[in-house]
């Protein structure tokens, strides 16, 4: 992968794709290590947000090894989890996460209409290939009044905040990634926020693909954030 030149279209989901198969024997780790055990802290906020329970069943888009299905069950959902790196799945399964998992493209979700009535999505949004068609195939899934709850990273708009936050994001990730998993992929990942549209176009996208109520709630001072909406 050329991090001079980030790569779009079809090219982008080839390396993105091959990037998540090579690092998920210890993705679980990094993730725990690097965020220093608060990914899970805002998973578990996000769903309590979203108001997840047994009477729900959750589409997780990019499920990775499952984290996020393993808390909706907790809550007494039915889960559903895809992603289209086969090695994660393969990680999601040996955990014995209690939920179904099958690969497939967040452009073209292998589920019917109106199944679901919430997704989550967990720090993805930025490796998708196109973020509108996502967004419609979320709305398309969902039952009318279903939710939605999308992690992603952020950054801090305080100046000793926000450089404290590009220390660790793109000085510490990179390096402790390389040591522990992959380089080229952990040197990806701070870089990979520039697929981020600014905020306008951002609600905007939410707001077109049919969702209303569109909010953001920041974690940890601002490095990551929580959007949410509700499908008219």
């Amino acid at each position: 992968m050329d991090l001079d030149h980030l790569p779009v279209g079809a090219s982008k989901r080839e390396a993105v794709q091959n990037m998540f198969d090579r690092i998920a024997p210890r993705y679980d780790l990094l993730n725990r290590l690097l965020t220093f055990g608060m990914d899970q802290l805002w998973r578990r906020r996000s769903l309590s947000i979203l108001g997840v329970d047994a009477s729900d069943t959750v589409v997780d888009i990019a499920c990775g090894t499952g984290d996020f299905a393993d808390l909706a069950r907790k809550r007494g959902a039915q889960v559903v989890g895809i992603d289209f790196a086969f090695e994660m799945l393969l990680g999601a399964r040996r955990r014995k996460i209690d939920a179904g998992f099958a690969q497939g493209d967040a452009l073209n979700l292998p589920l019917p209409d109106r199944c679901a009535t919430a997704v989550t999505c967990g720090f993805a949004l930025r490796n998708f290939v196109s973020l509108d068609p996502v967004f419609q195939e979320m709305a398309r899934v969902l039952r009318p009044g279903g939710r939605i709850a999308l992690l992603e990273v952020y950054e801090p708009t305080h100046p000793l905040l926000r450089a404290l936050h590009c220390l660790h994001f793109k000085k510490l990730v990179p390096l402790v990634g390389g040591l522990l998993s992959d380089r080229t992929a952990y040197r990806y990942l701070p870089k990979s926020v520039a697929y981020l549209p600014p905020d306008e176009q951002l609600f905007a996208s939410l707001k077109q693909a049919g969702f209303k109520e569109v909010r953001r709630k920041k974690f940890f001072f601002g490095a990551a954030q929580l959007l949410t909406g509700v499908l008219e």
